[in-house]
């Protein structure tokens, strides 16, 4: 069967310990722990300071739970029992604290960070702390790493696959700042695309690769590998021209004449047995810790399903496809059979009502269409052109063009005389 769990606000960490529970770190309210069978456990507040757990999160191995609070506590549990084996200050140059932004743990040794809000990331020792018990302790870290120049705040922290690394991504802009974790030095600063802001960061358990989440794109960050044939055989020289070669008289010889010097390998033996079966697990997946590791799962194989494949490509027969169409059937009735049995557990804390679940809301009847009602308009009746009337010929007194100036001015005193 598989259960749901609500909680009352989003959560701000999730992640599994053992086989049977996992931890929730919900925004505003207190880290508890579920169980697949519903059993809740919240963890308790600081009794001293009353400041309640921001982030949680399991060791490497799951039997403690390491919490920090606002004012820069850090509080261990015992995982089964959740009782508070010890804790630790995290202070600054001065006497005053700093709030615990998020704690992360190396996937080899027994270090982890602590992400805090003034802008510093320090390595502890998780071997030291685990060995104080009882009282508060004042306890220094390995390494303080920063960003001296920008005073950059650290949005997500990680361990590289072997512990000898350390990677932090700014809160500002898209970019990845790797240390050494013997010296403190700054190794590298990696610059993605301006205007993105970064997410999450994660490093690959066993290869030098980075994954970095900014603006819904996930960017790959790794080496650029230059070809190197001298790596392969020693005696390779790599030549800028070409150059004439000269064979030996003796140098495609089944036996060879002019040796002197007998090679070292010549009393191996030619066959020699080779193990092709045997797995030998990845060693950045065994803990070191633990004597017994067991059966490690390395990977699941699957089959990739292809929808539309090329021609010529793949060709199943018709009893191929009607064993993939009863392999389909059968998944859609087992997730169905599985939504039925679904268990949802209410994560219940003291003083906060769970919400009860709102009534089943019932469709709307469909809105009818309006009438629409056809008013006819009639149509005009055609007008007769009306014409403007013709124009009348009216005489136009129009001198005679033959004539001479001095003629028109006195035809001009003539009329005026008269």
């Amino acid at each position: 069967t598989r259960g749901i769990s609500r909680f009352q606000s989003s959560g701000i960490n999730a992640e599994y310990g053992e086989t049977d529970m996992f931890l929730v770190c919900p925004m505003r309210l207190r880290p508890v722990v579920v169980k697949i069978d519903g059993e809740q456990r919240h963890l308790k507040f600081d009794e001293e300071g009353g400041e309640q757990n921001i982030f949680a999160s399991f060791d490497r191995l799951g039997n403690r739970i390491f919490t920090g609070n606002s004012r820069g506590k850090v509080l261990v549990f015992e995982s089964s029992t959740l009782e508070i084996l010890t804790s630790f200050q995290v202070t600054t140059g001065s006497s005053a604290t700093t709030g615990i932004k998020s704690i992360e743990f190396a996937r080899k040794g027994s270090n982890f960070l602590v992400n805090s809000s003034d802008r510093i990331i320090r390595v502890y020792d998780g071997d030291l702390v685990k060995s104080t018990k009882g009282e508060p302790q004042q306890i220094e870290p390995v390494q303080k790493l920063q960003d001296l120049v920008n005073r950059t705040q650290w949005k997500k922290c990680c361990f590289s696959g072997d512990a000898e690394f350390i990677c932090a991504g700014s809160s500002r802009q898209h970019d990845l700042y790797i240390w050494d974790m013997a010296h403190g030095n700054l190794v590298k600063i990696l610059h993605g695309q301006k205007g993105e802001h970064l997410l999450d960061v994660v490093w690959h358990p066993n290869r030098p690769i980075i994954a970095s989440v900014a603006s819904g794109v996930v960017s790959v960050w790794a080496q650029t590998h230059s070809e190197n044939w001298s790596a392969y055989a020693p005696n390779f020289k790599e030549l800028d021209e070409n150059e004439e070669y000269e064979e030996r008289e003796s140098e495609f010889d089944i036996e060879d004449e002019d040796k002197s010097i007998e090679d070292k390998d010549e009393n191996m033996e030619d066959n020699i047995d080779v193990d092709v079966v045997t797995c030998d697990p990845i060693k950045a997946y065994i803990d070191s810790d633990i004597e017994d590791e067991g059966p490690v799962l390395t990977f699941i194989p699957i089959t990739p399903e292809i929808e539309d494949p090329e021609d010529g490509f793949w060709a199943m027969t018709e009893e191929e496809v009607q064993n993939l169409e009863k392999l389909k059937l059968e998944e859609k009735k087992r997730e169905e059979e599985l939504q039925k049995n679904t268990k949802i557990v209410d994560v219940a804390y003291e003083g906060h009502e769970i919400p009860a679940e709102p009534p089943e809301l019932t469709p709307l009847p469909p809105k009818k269409e309006p009438k629409v009602k056809v008013v006819k308009v009639p149509t005009p009746k055609p007008v007769k052109d009306t014409l403007p009337p013709p124009p009348i010929d009216v005489p136009l007194d129009i001198p005679d063009i033959d004539k001479s100036p001095s003629e028109f001015v006195e035809e001009k005193m003539q009329v005026d005389e008269t």
